[in-house]
């Protein structure tokens, strides 16, 4: 079983995100379960959203404690939160932040993906500037540093979730795509880590 744990702010669309990566898992033949956590506050506040994926039904009915991959939509949750908590030594973390990866300070052994998903999102239109919605960017990103979930199948989840309003969602998953940095022995550790997680 794959778990994947999503950390972020209300109104920055972990929910949104965690349903569009379950749907995306789902058309490889998987099975899934996506489920969000809110706090008191929405907006703003911190929100968890969870995603299981395996080859068999799932039965288990709990939050994810024990990640294989994280999702960070605002980088400054990592002041205050432990966001790694529970994740594996093996595991992923795909951050929204401009900074690079080696440039990001964890005290962990985790492949670490960053892409400035706020900025793309913007830049394509998806939010506000001032407020830009980066889920469909963070999973173009995700994409990248997880072999097992092709882009295609994101942007088929995409496409069916948004209809006709694809088109700027469509654009931020396909640039954070192809802008995501990975660190210079990515291709090695994520191969040896999906066969762990299989």
């Amino acid at each position: 079983m794959i778990e994947i744990r999503i950390h972020g702010r209300g109104g920055q669309g972990a929910v949104v995100a965690s349903s569009l990566l379950a749907k995306a898992y789902a058309y490889e033949g998987f099975h899934v379960q996506a489920f969000p956590e809110f706090g008191v506050e929405r907006r703003g506040a911190p929100v968890l959203s969870f995603i299981r994926v395996d080859e068999k039904p799932i039965r288990l009915r709990t939050k994810v404690y024990q990640p294989n991959h994280i999702i960070v939509l605002d980088s400054a949750l990592l002041k205050f939160i432990d966001v790694t908590a529970g994740l594996d030594p093996n595991g992923i973390i795909i951050l929204n932040s401009p900074l690079k990866p080696g440039e990001v300070k964890l005290n962990g052994s985790w492949i670490v993906a960053t892409v400035n998903a706020s900025e793309i999102a913007a830049e394509c239109g998806i939010g506000t500037a001032t407020s830009p919605i980066a889920n469909t960017a963070i999973l173009g990103a995700y994409a990248r540093a997880v072999p097992l979930l092709p882009l295609m199948s994101v942007t088929k989840a995409i496409e069916e979730t948004f209809g006709g309003k694809s088109r700027n969602n469509l654009m931020a998953v396909e640039k954070a795509f192809e802008n995501t940095a990975l660190p210079s022995n990515f291709v090695a550790e994520a191969l040896e880590a999906y066969y762990q997680i299989r």
